[in-house]
């Protein structure tokens, strides 16, 4: 290999090839759009060549990958994105307007401040800053869990997508990217558990702290109105919480409804409950993916039947309508089925995760289903 293209592949922070020569058979060094492809024959398969040359790579912030081409195989070099200036701006802006739409629907909608109100004095929208910060306390609590066990294990993650919406949370969620392979199914868990794990401390202890809280007074003209309502039915964890603290979750008096902070709660349980769904990119994918190896995907094929199977028993057993959760668990039968063909990430080393780990996993699950309900939401009345 001539000596200039070895220094050109060095250069600007690259990875050095010298330690590829113990595994892989260097021919050629090229740089494409900001990648380093290094083409030659491997001495060892793929996986074990992508296992012992990926934290070398990592160190030097690089993402490594194995190609097989005619005549012997290239090993690429992408170099992390880490954002223009270092900053994360989409996130930030994302962020920014996921805290002004949740303000707005927890004002408007959760502590019935009158619209005529908010647009004569937008400063009424920090009266719901409990509501603000119980959902994204949540939501970002379960995501900053995945940040922080892939900053752990050195996969490189993006900080958390905070994705803003309409009523009735103001917000659809969050995620986070992961970039490159994940190392070991051990990795794989690690990440995909920490979310819901981290998620349901935080769920606990905001729907603790919601129902310790005054209720929400409802005004009159609602309170008595025959009109349409969403109703958010209680999953058995937050029934759980509710018993042994003593407090109540609904109150005789329609005037009074739960504190909005409960619904930061309620929002918790159900997002985990998706998520814990072991199907595609979902965390629960994820997990079943490291708990078992290749079979999750005998289980991820039955997650959209069952789907299907609750959305029609509500509607042909129970006689429930479309707005009655049967379009709900219709919508994620469907989406089940799209992301079932994008599986979950497909680890270098797939040595088994333990007898710890599988009890944790167990564990998350089985809290998990504590916030299964079939019928969590409802519109009644109108």
């Amino acid at each position: 290999m001539p000596e200039h293209e070895d220094a050109a592949a060095a250069g600007d922070g690259a990875p050095r090839p010298e330690p590829l020569r113990t595994f892989f058979r260097i021919d050629e060094v090229r740089r494409e759009d900001g990648r380093v492809r290094y083409r030659g024959e491997s001495y060892v398969p793929e996986r074990t060549l992508l296992r012992k040359l990926t934290p070398h790579f990592r160190e030097a912030g690089y993402e490594v990958d194995v190609e097989v081409v005619e005549g012997g195989h290239v090993v690429v070099a992408t170099p992390f994105d880490r954002g223009r200036d270092g900053v994360p701006w989409v996130n930030v802006a994302m962020f920014a307007a996921t805290i002004l739409s949740t303000l707005f629907v927890g004002a408007y909608g959760w502590y019935y401040v009158p619209l005529a109100e908010i647009q004569s004095n937008p400063l009424t929208l920090l009266q719901a800053w409990p509501f603000t910060a119980a959902v994204l306390g949540v939501l970002m609590t379960h995501e900053l869990g995945h940040y922080a066990a892939g900053r752990y294990h050195g996969v490189p993650v993006s900080l958390p997508y905070v994705i803003p919406f309409i009523f009735p949370f103001g917000t659809l969620g969050a995620v986070i990217r992961i970039r490159g392979r994940m190392p070991s199914r051990k990795v794989l868990f690690d990440i995909g558990a920490a979310g819901p794990i981290a998620g349901l401390v935080a769920t606990v202890a905001v729907t603790a702290i919601g129902l310790s809280l005054d209720p929400i007074r409802v005004p009159a003209e609602l309170a008595n109105s025959s009109g349409a309502v969403i109703r958010f039915n209680n999953p058995p964890l937050l029934e759980f919480i509710a018993g042994a603290l003593g407090q109540p979750t609904s109150y005789g008096d329609p005037r009074l409804t739960a504190h909005p902070v409960v619904i930061g709660g309620w929002v918790g349980m159900f997002f985990t409950l998706l998520n814990l769904l072991p199907v595609g990119q979902l965390d629960g994918g994820h997990m079943v993916r490291a708990m078992i190896g290749s079979r999750q995907e005998t289980v991820a094929a039955l997650v959209p039947g069952a789907l299907f199977g609750i959305a029609a028993y509500l509607y042909f057993w129970r006689g429930l309508g479309l707005n009655e959760s049967v379009g709900l668990w219709a919508f994620w039968g469907v989406f089940a089925t799209v992301i079932a063909f994008n599986g979950p990430a497909d680890p270098t080393d797939e040595a088994g995760i333990g007898a710890s780990r599988l009890a944790v996993g167990a564990a998350t699950f089985a809290v998990g289903a504590l916030c299964f309900l079939l019928v969590p939401i409802q519109v009644v009345g109108g």
